[in-house]
């Protein structure tokens, strides 16, 4: 019994205080569209999944989150199950925020992911959520 008491205390402990980066919370309603505003670059990994074949998918992305809601692609370099390109400049999406600090973005005539960010907006973390996809990524702000 002592032992589990000491896993248990320890499993909390990690789970309290591993992470310095914190969500909003019901008392502190931080974020809003304006919350991502800037120069970002996204970079994930992950699948698609093919006729039940898992098929490797990597991507280095600019995105330019105009802190209304949309947002630009200056570029975009993709590896799709080993064939590389780049994606045209222009590209274009939308994005939601909500007090919460969760979110969405659409890429236009593209995926659409789930949106998890801190406070401040400096980074946040993505996740892929069109059918036949395992696909997560991190946002890190470059410039204003």
């Amino acid at each position: 019994m002592n032992k589990l008491i000491k896993q248990t205390a320890v499993g909390i402990t990690l789970a309290l205080g591993v992470s310095g980066v914190s969500l909003a919370d019901s008392a502190n309603q931080g974020c809003a569209l304006d919350t991502l505003d800037g120069l970002y670059i996204f970079t994930a990994s992950g699948y698609n999944i093919v006729a039940g074949v898992a098929q490797p998918k990597a991507i280095v992305e600019v995105i330019r989150f105009n802190g209304d809601g949309t947002l630009t692609v200056p570029a975009a370099t993709h590896s799709i199950n080993g064939q590389v390109a780049q994606s045209p400049p222009g590209g274009t999406g939308t994005y939601t925020v909500d007090a919460g600090c969760t979110g969405t973005l659409a890429f236009t005539g593209g995926p659409s992911f789930d949106l998890f960010i801190p406070l401040k907006g400096d980074e946040l973390w993505m996740i892929q959520t069109n059918q036949n996809t395992v696909f997560q990524g991190n946002v890190v702000k470059v410039s204003r």
